[in-house]
């Protein structure tokens, strides 16, 4: 059963049909919207600050998302993927954004709508990630405009297939509200 705590009177809120692996890690004051999921050996710690997830949002393996004490929330928007052992930490994800696998995206940073943070890239405190755009290296730098067709065939696609693997596994039942 995974880990779903409260922490300072603050209970994980989860909207309908969400996934949470057995082995995640979710406490205190996170809101998590409709058709997420949080998989294995994923961490959202919403315990020194609040955390709001909104629809679609995939949160892959090893994933931590985290706050800042007193300063920074986290606000990921709306058919969002943060692959797997990426770190958001005291941030805005808009919606429409692929965060890659082993990213970083550090506190006060924006990442505008329609945009992808690349696999391993290191998105520095208060940068703001243009929307419809590509930011990769470390420190992460726009390297390109991205099509529509990016779009929907990455962004898209991966929010879509998470939704689906979800349904694939037989504990499949809506987390507890």
């Amino acid at each position: 059963m995974a880990y779903i705590l409260t922490v300072l009177g603050k209970t994980p809120q989860f909207g309908n049909n969400c996934f949470v692996a057995p082995n995640a890690t979710i406490v205190g004051d996170v809101q998590m919207g409709d058709e997420g999921s949080v998989w294995f050996n994923a961490v959202i710690r919403g315990d020194v600050n609040n955390i709001t997830i909104g629809n679609k949002v995939n949160v892959q393996d090893g994933a931590i998302i985290h706050c800042t004490y007193q300063k920074n929330a986290t606000i990921i928007g709306n058919n969002v993927s943060i692959g797997h052992n990426a770190l958001v930490h005291g941030c805005t994800i808009k919606d429409n954004v692929l965060i890659g696998m082993g990213a970083i995206v550090m506190d006060k940073c924006i990442v505008n709508s329609n945009a992808i943070v690349a696999a391993g890239a290191v998105v520095l405190e208060g940068t703001i990630v243009e929307a419809g755009s590509i930011y990769a290296g470390v420190p992460a730098k726009k390297v390109k405009d991205i099509s529509q067709d990016k779009i929907h065939g990455e962004i898209d696609r991966i929010a879509n297939n998470y939704v689906k693997y979800a349904s694939w596994f037989e504990a499949y039942n809506e987390v507890k509200k």
